[in-house]
């Protein structure tokens, strides 16, 4: 039973006016509030889209570029990824990577936690799993630390650099696995003065790792997420890009691997290469994002920042791109 439907039995049974509930013809004490007439009730439409959530399915979001200590758009888009979980019932949260910028976190102690995420991430619904990874700044700190702060705060889950978590989707499994993708890179484990971290973790280890537990699964659904991109348009360098491809890409493709999500580019991009299975997600900044065009292969893109709303039944996978506003820009769904 995943969480949205475990909460939603609770509600079955502890549901009353006096308890804030719903009433026993299953409308809500804030839609009863709203109705004008006694025992007429009137529904509240809420300021943001509301994507299709069928009843037997998984819920999540997919965040990253996080870390501006609330300003420019993070604080609203926080607060609305909150108030839409309210309506949906996400299960989990992935930060896929620079959940602190600029220069990554040096404790787990540093302020960074509390400006960053606890004090703006801080809307009762948004108080689940946060299945984290490294990012680009990450790595220019201490990284050590962002892993340790899992035993620091009951939300935060990152067990190792990488790793693999498995989840329901409908009544079939799904895959989901996690890579550190700056120490794939070459243009990080070159230079550490800027990211130290980088070059002394085991590049062979890690993809030998994966490779292993892709071929170990039997889910029906395998999604990898890392933090750069295998594909995207962007100004940065193209090595980061040719050394995920040459790295990552083989092993996506020999395992069937249906998605690849991911952030750093900061802004919205779906692209599925001409001869390519998977689809490949960049997913936009929490906070601070950027122009974007299309190029050879995208199906999407777009500069508003926002995050992603994934949704998991039997057969299909969906994601919807929404925008700070609560727009829905672009859904995709993908059938097996």
């Amino acid at each position: 039973m995943n969480r949205r439907d475990y909460l939603q039995m609770l509600t079955a049974v502890f549901a009353t006016s006096a308890l804030g509930g719903c009433t026993a013809d299953g409308t809500s004490r804030k839609e009863k509030k709203a109705g004008s007439v006694a025992g007429e009730a009137t529904p509240v439409t809420p300021a943001f889209d509301i994507p299709e959530i069928p009843k037997k399915s998984t819920v999540f979001y997919l965040v990253s570029d996080l870390g501006r200590n609330g300003y420019y758009e993070q604080k609203p888009i926080a607060e609305l990824m909150g108030n839409l979980a309210e309506e949906v019932g996400s299960d989990f949260i992935i930060a896929a990577g620079d959940t602190h910028h600029f220069e990554g976190v040096a404790s787990t102690e540093d302020p960074l936690w509390m400006t960053n995420y606890e004090l703006i991430y801080s809307h009762p619904e948004l108080m689940l799993d946060w299945c984290a990874i490294n990012g680009n700044h990450e790595y220019r700190g201490n990284t050590q630390a962002v892993l340790d702060y899992t035993k620091v705060s009951r939300r935060w889950h990152i067990p190792s650099r990488y790793y693999a978590k498995t989840i329901e989707a409908g009544s079939e499994k799904l895959l989901l696995v996690f890579i550190d993708t700056p120490p794939l890179i070459d243009k990080y484990r070159d230079d550490p003065a800027t990211y130290p971290d980088a070059c002394r973790q085991d590049r062979d280890e890690q993809l030998r790792w994966i490779d292993k537990t892709l071929s170990g699964s039997d889910a029906k659904w395998k999604i990898v997420v890392g933090h750069h991109p295998v594909y995207a348009e962007t100004p940065k360098d193209e090595s980061e890009r040719s050394d995920m491809r040459a790295y990552v890409e083989p092993l996506l493709n020999k395992y069937g691997v249906d998605m690849y999500l991911c952030g750093h580019i900061h802004n919205f991009q779906h692209i599925q290469p001409e001869g390519s299975k998977v689809d490949y997600l960049v997913n936009t900044s929490g906070s601070l994002p950027r122009k974007v065009k299309a190029i050879e292969g995208t199906r999407f893109c777009s500069p508003e920042a926002g995050f992603t709303v994934m949704v998991a039944e039997d057969n299909k996978v969906t994601f919807h791109l929404m925008n700070g506003k609560g727009k829905i820009l672009y859904s995709y769904t993908r059938t097996k």
